[in-house]
C-alpha cells in the first residue's frame, strides 16, 4: 500500500530537487528524451522550471542550488539522451513499434512517426523536443526511420539546449521577481506544457477537416 505514495513523492520535482539537487536534473533530462520504456512517465517541463526557481537568491525556504551546474546538467542530459535515443531506434529498428502489450506504446510511436511525415525530420526533431510524451519517442522515431546520423545531432542538439536552457532560465527570472514571481511558477508550466501541445492538436484538427471534406457529399 506504501508503494502509491511513495512512487507520487518519487515524481514530485521538488522532492526530487531536494533530495538529489542538480544531479536530479541530469538523470530526468536525460531519461526523459532517450529511455522509452521510463521516459513518458517523468517530468521534464515540470522540473526544469522548478530547478531554475531553486537557483534563485529570491527563492525562500529552499537550498540553493547552482544556475551554471543546473545548466550544465540540463543541457548534457538532455543532449545525451536524444543521441542515445537515436541509437536504439537505429540498432532496435521497426521492432521498437510493436513494443507494448497494451497498444499505447505503438500508438505514441505511431504519433511520432507522423510528426516526421507531417513536418520533415529536421522540423520533427525540433518540434518534438517541445511536446510532452512525443519529446520521449521522437529520438527512437528518428532512429527507426533512418534519419541521418549528422543531421540528427545538428538538430537535436539545437532543440535540446534551446527547451532546457530556456526553461531553467525562465525559472531562474521567476524566482529573481521575488515571491510575485513564484506565484507565476505553476501557471508557467501549465503554459509552457499547453504549448507542446498545440502542433499535434493543430495536426488532428487538419487531419480531421480533410476527413470530413473527403467524406462530405459533393
Amino acid at each position: 500500500m506504501a508503494a502509491g505514495p511513495m512512487s507520487a513523492e518519487a515524481m514530485d520535482p521538488q522532492a526530487m530537487l531536494a533530495r538529489f539537487g542538480a544531479w536530479a536534473v541530469l538523470v530526468v533530462a536525460f531519461a526523459e528524451t532517450g529511455l522509452p520504456a521510463v521516459g513518458v512517465f517523468l517530468p521534464g517541463d515540470t522540473l526544469l522550471l522548478p530547478a531554475g526557481l531553486a537557483c534563485s537568491l529570491g527563492t525562500l525556504g529552499a537550498a540553493r542550488l547552482s544556475l551554471p551546474l543546473v545548466l550544465v546538467c540540463a543541457g548534457a542530459g538532455s543532449l545525451a539522451g536524444a543521441q542515445t535515443g537515436f541509437w536504439l531506434g537505429r540498432r532496435g529498428g521497426r521492432s521498437m513499434r510493436l513494443r507494448g502489450t497494451d497498444g499505447r506504446g505503438q500508438a505514441r510511436m505511431a504519433r511520432a512517426e507522423a510528426l516526421f511525415a507531417r513536418y520533415g525530420p529536421r522540423r520533427a526533431v525540433l518540434l518534438g523536443r517541445f511536446v510532452p510524451v512525443v519529446r520521449t519517442l521522437v529520438h527512437p522515431a528518428a532512429g527507426v526511420l533512418g534519419m541521418s546520423g549528422a543531421s540528427f545531432t545538428l538538430w537535436q542538439a539545437v532543440a535540446g539546449l534551446a527547451w532546457s536552457q530556456s526553461l531553467v532560465l525562465v525559472g531562474y527570472v521567476l524566482g529573481e521577481s521575488g515571491r510575485r514571481g513564484t506565484a507565476y511558477l505553476a501557471p508557467a508550466v501549465a503554459a509552457v506544457v499547453a504549448a507542446g501541445l498545440v502542433p499535434p492538436a493543430v495536426h488532428w484538427l487538419r487531419a480531421r477537416r480533410a476527413v470530413c471534406a473527403a467524406e462530405s457529399p459533393r
